[in-house]
């Protein structure tokens, strides 16, 4: 019989809130349940979703959106408090780009999706820095978020849970939950070709290696990025997993 809360929650103007508890460490811990929370934007929730989030407790929102994307989407609860660490979108305008050029196909897609990840190692790491920062100072429960849930804030959640420990296959399960959960706002984008939309609109376990691999092509291996990229010393390292762990 499970008895663990509920990873997903099902809210109405929110498809892909999700919480990073339960996942068990290498060395057998396992993260805290109702701390941390990754989601798409938080500006269409219903009256009904600000009372599930309310008595869910989340104070602070760290949001990776742009400047644009978060002036279209203000939280809708009051209490929480949002700290911003923009990450302006790329891809919409690549793949734009493509289209002129007559070159856009789904291949194509997907490879501009891969290097977007990769450019969130090589151009965006002090915002993932700044994030950990807030992990180490902010009390939970807290929730990260971008406009979709799934990219920025895919990557952010599994440097997350590597840094906590959880093992790789277990963070890739994770990351791909936003496939079984994500309703794409149909409206958003509507000038591109279908097999496009679906390569942008879903994740795959390339995009977040792509983000790995450049990781390790710049700084080593992904916990030389922790160490040096991200500045988590083995006292920081300590501190989150005291804080964000359970025996």
């Amino acid at each position: 019989m499970n008895d663990s809360p509920a990873r997903h929650l099902a809210l109405q103007g929110a498809s892909n809130f999700r919480d990073l508890g339960g996942y068990v460490t290498y060395d057998g811990r396992t993260t805290r349940w109702r701390h941390i929370f990754r989601s798409n934007h938080l500006g269409q929730l219903t009256a009904a979703d600000v009372e599930i989030v309310r008595a869910l407790g989340v104070r602070s929102a760290f949001d990776f959106r742009g400047v644009e994307e978060r002036a279209t989407g203000i939280c809708a609860v009051s209490e929480i408090t949002v700290h911003s660490l923009p990450i302006e979108p790329t891809v919409i305008a690549a793949l734009r780009a493509e289209v002129a050029r007559g070159a856009l196909t789904g291949p194509v897609a997907l490879e501009l999706m891969r290097e977007s990840y990769r450019n969130y190692v090589r151009h965006n790491t002090h915002s993932f820095r700044a994030l950990f920062g807030h992990l180490l100072e902010d009390r939970a429960p807290l929730v990260i978020h971008c406009t979709a849930g799934k990219d920025r804030t895919g990557f952010a959640s599994a440097l997350i849970l590597h840094a906590l420990g959880v093992p790789d296959d277990v963070i890739a399960e994770d990351y791909l939950l936003t496939n079984s959960h994500y309703k794409r706002d149909a409206s958003s984008v509507s000038d591109l070709p279908a097999d496009v939309l679906d390569a942008i609109g879903s994740v795959e376990a390339s995009f977040l290696d792509a983000a790995f691999d450049a990781a390790s092509r710049d700084y080593g291996d992904v916990e030389t990025y922790l160490r040096d990229g991200l500045k988590l010393r083995p006292a920081e390292r300590t501190a989150l997993r005291e804080r964000y762990l359970q025996s």
